[in-house]
């Protein structure tokens, strides 16, 4: 099982966080992924210079935006299964 963890601190709800959890719910459904991929909410990751960041397993990744949400999916989640 792959965890991914959403930041939704302060800055990055600010930053879009939720629409982020929104478009990661629907790639996962999408890509048949609900029993391979969880999905849970994350309190500040403490890199609020570059929101909204994502932790995949223990790797986090900052700057996740709804524009660059499918290639990450992509690059780092399904590279993953």
């Amino acid at each position: 099982m792959l965890d991914v963890y959403v930041c939704i601190g302060s800055s990055c709800h600010l930053k879009g966080s939720y629409d982020i959890v929104q478009r990661m719910k629907t790639l996962i459904v999408k890509n048949k992924l609900t029993n391979k991929v969880t999905l849970k909410a994350s309190f500040c990751m403490g890199d609020c210079t570059h929101p909204v960041c994502v932790r995949v397993d223990e790797q986090r990744f900052g700057g996740i935006t709804v524009q660059n949400l499918d290639v990450f999916f992509h690059d780092e989640i399904l590279s993953r299964i």
